[in-house]
């Protein structure tokens, strides 16, 4: 299995989408979102070819791929390097993904 290393901006990403379903939801829904991120994330791991390579495709970002999180509008973003998996971004699909990810220094 590919290991998944979180940059800190996808760390920064995974708390702050955490605590706006905890303030605009629940703290019952923010525990799920945050439990369907991080199952996701070791999806992604185990399979980590599968993720989709459209977003990166359409931002101009060459081995870009993206993994859905189940029930919520997000992705996890990363490439897939020798040994791991580099996590450069957890979106939401209404954030303004073309700016955001063309700015993503590849690994």
């Amino acid at each position: 299995m590919t290991r998944a290393w979180l940059r800190p901006l996808a760390e920064a990403d995974l708390v702050e989408r955490t605590n706006y379903y905890g303030a605009q939801a629940s703290v019952d829904v923010a525990e799920r979102f945050f439990d369907a991120a991080i199952a996701a994330l070791r999806a992604a791991e185990r399979l980590p070819n599968a993720g989709s390579p459209l977003v990166g495709e359409i931002c101009d970002v060459p081995g870009l791929r993206s993994w859905r999180v189940k029930g919520f509008p997000t992705r996890w973003y990363y490439f897939v390097t020798a040994g791991r998996i580099d996590v450069v971004r957890l979106l939401a699909d209404a954030q303004d993904l073309v700016a955001i990810l063309g700015e993503v220094d590849e690994p």
